[in-house]
């Protein structure tokens, strides 16, 4: 069953990205509802998925890699089905298909590797790791509005812009967006932080460096819109690069964590 919810999933984001390319192909590409819907079932097979191992596991299923991947995804998914009404970008679920796809399929290729038991045994290091995702999710979800921003940013500057100009929000919007989504982001790995200091529990101290290192850029970040440093286009580019830095290293951090106890 749990491959089959996995599997589900999968097909549902890629029926939303194969329709975006479909109807871009088409020349006739309009936020519908196609996209919101296959992105909402999606996000529901994933979490039956994660239901499922957190059942046969008895913990938070975040114990290898894959599981990471699946619960970061859906984080991603999630934050978009919440905020992309909200903020009257539904045409982000265009763009965040892509991204989350790309996740899902990585972590249906990658084989299991060691389980670790960081966190097992204690409740608060789940709640430690569990929020470092979802925060992961929004600063996923900044990036995406970051290329965005960037997309729509040219074609203002284009003398003959594409027929999806006029469905992007306005840059104003954009990077309203893209603010707020690095303030939640931030807020929730500043208490995942909390948390794993509240589990009193001994890391590595590369660990340490990488998870510090991800949560002082975006802090600098934050600073830096906060105090006009960076605007615009270069905010957009910081806050895109920002998150693909961040998951690239948090391959690193699952291994670190494997077999600590």
């Amino acid at each position: 069953m749990e491959r089959i919810a996995l599997l589900a999933s999968t097909l549902c984001y890629l029926f939303s990205f194969g329709h975006t390319l479909f109807v871009l192909g088409a020349g006739r590409f309009h936020p519908g509802r196609f996209n919101f819907i296959a992105m909402a079932l999606g996000a529901a097979a994933q979490g039956w998925y994660l239901s499922l191992r957190g059942a046969a596991e008895h913990a938070c299923p975040l114990g290898t890699v894959p599981e990471t991947l699946v619960f970061l995804s859906w984080s991603i998914a999630l934050i978009y089905l919440v905020i992309g009404p909200s903020y009257r970008i539904s045409l982000m679920g265009a763009f965040t298909a892509p991204l989350v796809l790309l996740l899902q399929i990585v972590a249906v290729l990658l084989p299991e590797g060691a389980r670790s038991g960081f966190f097992r045994p204690n409740p608060w290091v789940e709640t430690h790791a569990a929020l470092s995702l979802v925060a992961y999710g929004a600063f996923g979800l900044a990036c995406v509005a970051g290329f965005m921003f960037l997309l729509q940013e040219g074609q203002l500057k284009s003398r003959r812009p594409a027929p999806i100009f006029h469905h992007l929000p306005p840059i104003t919007v954009l990077a309203k967006a893209i603010l707020r989504l690095l303030w939640v982001g931030f807020f929730l790995l500043s208490l995942s932080f909390a948390a794993g200091m509240h589990a009193h529990i001994t890391i590595s101290k590369a660990k340490f460096f990488f998870s510090i290192l991800i949560w002082v850029l975006y802090a600098a970040l934050l600073t830096g819109a906060k105090t006009g440093l960076f605007t615009g286009r270069r905010f957009a580019i910081l806050a895109s690069t920002t998150f693909l830095l961040a998951l690239v290293l948090l391959p690193v951090i699952q291994h670190l964590s494997t077999g600590t106890e």
